[in-house]
């Protein structure tokens, strides 16, 4: 066990870490975008919730969806404790100095974009795994008190209407807002992070570098980011009756 304290107690083993729990953030963020991306299909949600049903359900998602937990905990408190260890090791500040010369800015602001991040996370975990996990549920048929989540099936089997849930959340213009400004902050952190995270582990060479600032920047800092807002604003829309 000397060798797990040595790399969580270390700057390069924190480093690496925070590379493999984030590149592992990062394969989950493929995972649920395709997933939630059967938001958009006219069916009254029962793909969405066919989704969500199966999510829940096979042992062996549930199985990662522990570790899925473990890494956004390793990589923010690594997150925290790297930002805590640059601010410890320059405590006094030059009279004089220009950090946008030498630094981007997501470089600089990623414990600030991670913060962000950290309680979005939270938000949306109360509001959308929590209640699907322990929530009220009227078997189908019953009459259902206000707020209480009804019932659907799925191969015969009852199953919560997260859907509803969904639509219920994005109905509220403060949380659709919410949602969008975190995506962006999710875009900026990965403008920096993704190439960064390779970098930590020591994957940087001329011919494929680029190739990994590309999908960095074009497909997790704009396409998945975007894919993520684009669902409860159509969602907000759809409420106010502007798409049909």
């Amino acid at each position: 066990m000397s060798w797990v304290i040595q790399t969580l107690t270390s700057t390069l083993g924190r480093k690496v870490v925070m590379a493999l729990t984030g590149l592992f953030l990062c394969s989950f963020l493929v995972v649920h975008v395709i997933g939630n991306l059967q938001l958009f299909k006219a069916d009254q949600g029962q793909a969405f919730n066919e989704y969500s049903y199966f999510m829940t359900h096979n042992p062996l998602i549930k199985t990662v969806s522990y570790l899925l937990y473990a890494s956004i905990l390793l990589h923010a408190l690594m997150g925290l404790l790297l930002t805590r260890y640059n601010q410890a090791s320059r405590p006094v500040k030059y009279a004089y100095q220009r950090p946008e010369a030498n630094s981007p800015w997501t470089s600089r602001n990623m414990g600030i974009l991670g913060t962000i991040l950290f309680i979005f996370i939270v938000i949306h975990m109360r509001t959308f795994w929590y209640t699907m996990h322990f929530g009220p549920v009227a078997l189908a048929g019953e009459q259902i008190a206000p707020g209480t989540i009804p019932n659907v099936t799925y191969d015969g089997e009852p199953i919560k209407d997260l859907y509803a849930v969904v639509v219920f959340a994005f109905s509220e213009w403060w949380y659709v807002a919410l949602y969008v400004l975190s995506m962006a902050a999710l875009s900026f952190h990965l403008i920096h992070g993704f190439k960064s995270g390779f970098q930590s582990l020591g994957i940087r060479h001329k011919k494929y570098t680029p190739l990994i600032e590309w999908i960095g920047t074009a497909v997790f800092a704009i396409v998945i980011p975007a894919l993520f807002a684009a669902m409860p604003v159509y969602i907000f829309l759809k409420v106010q009756g502007y798409i049909g």
